[in-house]
């Protein structure tokens, strides 16, 4: 319910999945969601006290494996059930403490760092239900889910520029810290991205069975967000958030759905 109220595109995607790693991705968009809200959204609230008690009740879940709230009860089945490392969740979570005190990221390392948390990591507890145990498997595709998980937050930091910078004041391209986002600037994010893209796509079409289905859908969908990024002037991208409607949704969905049935990936 989390998921498909949060994101429709998202929620598409994970819809392609066998019935029990549609279980299992859906309990970790809603972890990785309610710690985002937490930052991003309840800002008349002690957002720090929230995430702490946030924290505190996810060690208990994990440490009980029951938690009555159900996205931590979920998650940490999830955990237990495919071995995802205390790591990602500590890097995922220190992402999400820096949202509580840091704006402007003034170093390409700084900004990776960040990434790494919010973005990669997730994309590696994704993989670990994907491979379902396989170590070898996992160690292949390790680098294109991160790299994919990278260009993902890339392309969200592109199309939330005006409510990270307006509302929240942050600013995660080191580009961007003291000045606005111009064609050239946009040029050289884009480039960058596109690079990504690229790493990521080789790894998507040795993902298993309809792994790959749903995993290109929603690289699909993203790569259209990029389009869209590409054809707007800067000065657009700094006053709108670009999106993609449901008719080009079903269409990505349904090229996604024919690359797969020919295995042109």
């Amino acid at each position: 319910m989390v998921t498909r109220t949060y994101s429709t595109s998202f929620s598409m995607a994970v819809r392609m999945l066998p019935a029990e790693q549609r279980k299992a991705i859906y309990s970790i968009y809603g972890f990785v969601r309610f710690a985002d809200e937490i930052v991003d959204t309840f800002l008349d609230n002690d957002r720090e006290l929230l995430l702490s008690n946030f924290e505190r009740d996810l060690k208990e879940a994990m440490d009980n494996q029951i938690s009555l709230n159900p996205i931590l009860h979920a998650f940490a089945g999830t955990v237990k059930k495919y071995h995802i490392p205390q790591e990602h969740i500590n890097a995922f979570l220190k992402s999400m403490r820096a949202d509580l005190v840091k704006q402007d990221y003034k170093s390409e390392e700084e900004t990776m760092e960040y990434i790494h948390g919010s973005a990669e990591v997730v994309g590696l507890m994704c993989l670990k239900i994907f491979v379902d145990g396989d170590k070898q498997y996992y160690r292949e595709l390790e680098m294109p889910a991160m790299k994919l998980g990278s260009a993902f937050q890339k392309i969200n930091f592109l199309r939330d520029l005006k409510a990270d910078r307006e509302l929240l004041h942050r600013s995660y391209f080191p580009e961007l810290v003291d000045r606005s986002l111009d064609d050239e600037i946009k040029a050289r994010l884009l480039a960058g991205i596109e690079s990504e893209f690229l790493e990521a796509r080789a790894g998507i079409g040795r993902l298993p069975g309809r792994t790959r289905l749903a995993v290109l859908v929603a690289y699909l969908y993203y790569m259209q967000l990029l389009r869209k990024i590409r054809k707007k002037p800067a000065a657009t991208i700094m006053d709108q958030r670009i999106s993609v409607g449901r008719p080009k949704k079903l269409l990505l969905l349904a090229k996604a759905a024919l690359i797969y049935k020919l295995r042109l990936n």
